[in-house]
């Protein structure tokens, strides 16, 4: 018995374990046949060792693919019964040899064809791209109203089986079909980081999207990781860079392309300057991003990609309140009823619980703005039924409750009981089976 010393180098050149080889296998296998199979580091290392040299034919395709080679022979395979040639042996002496021209011709067209077939093999097919792009739009389309507990492990397996297509063999233009998949699953993870508060991790998710839309050349992907970047530092309290990231966005000469994305991306803007303190520019912000929803087209995805009506009236009347002064507060009002109202007539997919509570805690505070105590309250009864929240629902609650701590209402006792419910419901973990986008 021979060891494959050719497989166990190949394998080597990679740094991948035995059972990390056996896993990529599996997967290749599972691409290409539809059947799970079970192999493990003890199958891969009887390859090496020599004690199975001729594998089945998905095996010995599924082998090919990962490692990259022309066939079984580069692989170190050969069926029973035959010797394989070692490198030295196989190559033959030719310094000697007289010209043989129509030999050479042969030769040069053979390495013609094999430079044929690698350019054809490939471990994905129009039909598998179709389904993957399927998968994307219903898990954005649920993500607005689903359960995260069901979302997050569909969410995960389905990133991992794309990033191991990726690892694989294909076509230039599948490849970037693939990282725009890629993208678009980070970005869904990138949002659920976010909901349950791990501010690091949805960072990270959204440099992969900007990396993703970089290599896919992507433009809409690429502003669209900037909206959410945007997002992500607007909640951390980096109002400046979430202007910043929002401004990228649709200035990139390359744009965000159509749809309501440039809409999300000046209300995101108008948001993050009001809270910085430059009223003049949200307010012109604002008013450009109600011009681009009156023009855009259809979005490309559904769901948690896209910007609705009711919420850019949300993210109108969280600007008009941090902008502040009584005719402001009395449009906030205006715009968060306007959310409120849009949102509970829509289709019941579409509505989004932290939609809602952000539009009626913006409410509660526009009403305690103008001393109507009574009415914030039964604004704030309204989100406070609810068992769990978001991260950024929940900073809402807390600052609303520093506003009443710090006003002339203070001591109303219907305020002093919200104020020990709110103190109750923010100290519960952050949400875990309701899903909704950060705020």
């Amino acid at each position: 018995m021979m060891a494959n010393e050719a497989l166990r180098r190949l394998r080597n050149e990679r740094r991948w374990t035995q059972a990390q080889a056996a896993e990529r296998i599996c997967a290749q296998v599972r691409v290409d046949t539809g059947r799970d199979p079970e192999l493990d580091a003890n199958w891969f290392s009887r390859l090496e060792r020599g004690a199975i040299t001729w594998p089945s034919g998905d095996y010995r395709a599924a082998l090919c693919a990962v490692f990259q080679v022309h066939n079984e022979a580069a692989l170190g395979l050969h069926p029973k019964g035959v010797t394989p040639q070692s490198e030295a042996s196989s190559t033959p002496d030719t310094s000697a040899a007289p010209t043989d021209n129509a030999g050479s011709i042969a030769a040069d067209a053979e390495l013609s064809a094999r430079l044929a077939r690698h350019a054809a093999a490939t471990n994905v097919n129009a039909l598998v791209l179709e389904q993957l792009e399927s998968d994307v739009q219903r898990l954005a389309r649920d993500f607005v109203c689903r359960p995260l507990a069901l979302l997050v492990p569909e969410i995960r397996t389905l990133r991992t089986a794309v990033f191991r297509l990726v690892e694989g063999r294909q076509h230039p233009h599948q490849t970037r079909h693939l990282y725009v998949v890629a993208g678009w699953l980070s970005g869904l993870a990138a949002h659920v980081s976010l909901d349950l508060g791990h501010q690091a991790s949805a960072t990270t998710h959204a440099r992969t999207v900007v990396q993703c839309a970089e290599i896919a050349e992507h433009p809409r992907l690429r502003a669209w990781a900037r909206s959410f970047q945007s997002l992500a530092s607007y909640w951390t309290g980096d109002y400046r860079r979430a202007a910043d990231h929002a401004r990228a966005g649709y200035e990139d000469g390359r744009g965000p392309g159509s749809g309501t994305l440039t809409a999300r991306l000046l209300s995101l803007e108008a948001r993050a300057l009001a809270a910085g303190g430059d009223s003049r520019s949200a307010l012109r912000s604002l008013a450009l991003a109600h011009e681009a929803r009156a023009i855009a087209d259809l979005d490309e995805l559904p769901g948690v990609f896209t910007f609705p009506e009711a919420k850019q009236w949300t993210y109108t009347g969280t600007t008009l309140l941090a902008i502040g002064g009584d005719e402001q507060v009395q449009r906030a009002i205006t715009a968060s009823t306007r959310a409120v109202e849009l949102y509970q007539t829509g289709p019941e997919d579409d509505r989004s619980p932290g939609d809602l509570h952000a539009a009626h805690l913006d409410l509660a505070t526009a009403y305690l703005a103008n001393g109507q105590v009574d009415v914030a309250s039964a604004e704030l009864d309204t989100v406070l039924v609810a068992t769990q929240y978001t991260a950024s629902i929940t900073i809402r609650l807390r600052k609303l409750d520093t506003l009443i701590a710090s006003g002339p209402y203070r001591d109303s006792r219907p305020l002093v009981d919200r104020r020990e419910h709110i103190h109750e419901v923010t100290s519960r973990p952050t949400i875990t089976s309701t899903s909704t986008e950060p705020r």
